[in-house]
């Protein structure tokens, strides 16, 4: 598998939408560090997809791809608390969860290939 750049990267660009749909849903959120933390977790998904890609080696891509399945983890742990705190509605939470697990099956798809 040849990618000329991380933006042609399908799961890098899913992550980018995941951080998008992320900064909306929370945007208003007055608990500070709950919505800090969110955030910051899902821009890491696309930005250690990023930035292993970048490294230009496999090791270090996977290496990087591991970080990014965490943080995405992360993502999906949040947005189940959310949930639970009735900070976001189910229709949220069933796109928003349902993102997460696409994204981590396709970096562990990802991983396995490298």
């Amino acid at each position: 598998m040849r990618f000329e750049r991380f933006e042609d990267i399908v799961v890098w660009q899913k992550a980018k939408n995941l951080a998008i749909a992320i900064y909306g849903s929370f945007q208003d959120s007055r608990d500070f560090g709950f919505r800090d933390q969110i955030l910051k977790a899902s821009v890491s998904v696309m930005n250690n997809v990023a930035e292993g890609f970048e490294r230009k080696t496999n090791n270090d891509f996977k290496h990087f791809l591991f970080i990014a399945k965490g943080s995405c983890g992360e993502v999906r742990s949040m947005v189940l608390l959310a949930k639970d705190l009735g900070t976001i509605d189910n229709k949220s939470f069933e796109t928003l969860y349902n993102a997460t697990i696409e994204i981590s099956k396709m970096l562990s798809g990802l991983i396995k290939k490298l």
